[in-house]
């Protein structure tokens, strides 16, 4: 998947995702998506070509970076907690929205119960039953 492709799945994914918000706190070559004040998203091409950036659990995070040779550690970020979601790899649409609501779903269950928008154990969860 080209950068262009990877950057507009993860931004049209991360728009879908119930209270998410779109800023520029870092200047206009930053896009940070946030769920009530918290980050769970950033994308920039800082690193020389366009990049997504998300939160992971740090076991999934070495899992992941070790299955696919396009995640790498985050950039810029602390490097066990967030992934950065490379170009030029076979990644997959259904790979980069379900990574990128695995990060939502990770800083939605570290907010206070009453401001979240979703059930973090729930959200996003595709069951047998769920697709019958």
């Amino acid at each position: 998947m080209d950068g262009e492709t990877l950057q507009k799945v993860a931004l049209r994914h991360a728009e879908s995702l119930p209270s998410a918000s779109l800023e520029y706190p870092f200047g206009p070559g930053w896009e940070v998506f946030k769920v009530r004040g918290k980050v769970f998203m950033l994308m920039t091409s800082a690193p020389g070509e366009p990049v997504v950036i998300l939160k992971s659990e740090p076991g999934e995070a070495e899992a992941l970076r070790e299955a696919h040779a396009d995640i790498t550690r985050g950039y810029h970020m602390n490097k066990r907690h967030w992934i950065t979601l490379e170009p030029g790899g076979p990644m997959d649409e259904d790979l980069v929205e379900e990574l990128v609501t695995e990060s939502y779903r990770l800083v939605v269950a570290n907010l206070p119960r009453s401001a979240r928008p979703v059930d973090p154990e729930t959200y996003g969860i595709h069951t047998e039953a769920a697709q019958r």
